[in-house]
């Protein structure tokens, strides 16, 4: 008997929040199906399905994958930037006939290398339990020293798979990100020059 799903623990499994779930209920998108409590519940092989994962076999881990998204601003998110954006990577890996088993997301500048989903697929990366990576394009995993990563993720045997090239959407977030890096240094010289003056005005005041 196909196992039944919590909205919960649908929108751990796609990174989905549950407003994105709902709304595709409703359009026949991700349909799912009512108790007879009204409470909604979701099949796991459609879930399953939607991810593009096949029935495990010895060689399933071969095309075992995590799909990666990211979007800087919190703005982009609620306009459901990012929900697309991973969407358009699960419809990928389907066509490629990957097996899905992990999406992370993040919200953050490509500046950052503290960012929660990154860390965790550095995780999957260094205890080898993925052989590919798939996002959109470059700057979705970073902004800067791409080849680096590259390097990192072939020496434990994962492959990084980019399936589209930069957007103008790029350009502007780069520049955001360079603005965001301008005020963090900014603030930290004032912060510094501050402390500076309040000791000097201490030092005075012991003199006296």
């Amino acid at each position: 008997m196909d196992k039944l799903l919590t909205i919960k623990q649908v929108s751990d499994t796609l990174n989905l929040t549950n407003e994105t779930l709902r709304a595709w209920d409703a359009s026949g998108k991700l349909p799912s199906i009512r108790t007879d409590g009204g409470h909604r519940r979701w099949k796991q092989s459609d879930i399953e399905q939607y991810m593009g994962i096949s029935p495990k076999d010895d060689t399933a881990n071969d095309k075992s994958v995590c799909i990666y998204g990211r979007v800087s601003s919190h703005d982009q998110k609620q306009k459901g930037d990012l929900d697309r954006q991973c969407q358009r990577l699960s419809e990928y890996c389907a066509k490629k006939q990957y097996q899905v088993d992990h999406i992370f997301k993040d919200v953050g500048s490509g500046l950052s290398d503290t960012r929660r989903g990154l860390l965790k697929l550095f995780k999957l990366v260094t205890d080898r339990q993925i052989s590919k990576v798939i996002v959109e394009h470059k700057d979705r995993l970073t902004r800067f020293q791409y080849n680096f990563f590259e390097y990192f993720f072939n020496s434990y045997g994962v492959v990084i798979e980019l399936t589209t090239k930069k957007t103008e959407e790029g350009d502007d977030e780069l520049v955001e990100d360079i603005m965001m890096l301008m005020a963090s240094f900014s603030g930290k010289i004032h912060g510094r020059r501050s402390a500076k003056r309040r000791k000097e005005r201490r030092g005075k005041k012991n003199d006296v």
